[in-house]
């Protein structure tokens, strides 16, 4: 599959939406999805993505070496290294396509404020 490496714009921000929550390799949830290179354990956060006058939000995939301390709702982050990945799959003769997002990590971004 095509990784497709996502280009910012300096305005772009993002924001966390909700905790990470460990990424799974199995349906029964046994197994936990781990990196392919380092084997760290696989996590997905939703991250508010927004730039100039749109917002969307985004389910991104971080390996748990990638996530700082301080994660929480609300708090300004910046995913480093981040690609997509198109998908799709044909299921019980229906397609699924869909975007996976992938980051090394997330670094936490100070508010202005904070950085005066």
């Amino acid at each position: 599959m095509a990784r497709i490496r996502v280009g910012l714009l300096s305005t772009s921000s993002f924001m966390v939406g909700t905790l990470p929550v460990p990424k799974y390799a199995d349906a029964e949830k046994t197994q936990f999805a781990t990196d392919r290179e380092t084997g760290a354990k696989l996590y997905t956060i939703t991250l508010f993505f927004m730039e100039e006058d749109r917002a969307e939000a985004l389910k991104i995939t971080v390996p748990e070496t990638g996530l700082p301390n301080g994660l929480r709702p609300g708090v300004p982050v910046m995913p480093m290294e981040l690609f997509a990945t198109p998908w799709a799959r044909i299921f019980n003769g229906s397609l699924s396509d869909g975007i996976a997002y992938r980051a090394d990590r997330l670094d936490l971004v100070a508010p202005a404020a904070e950085a005066a």
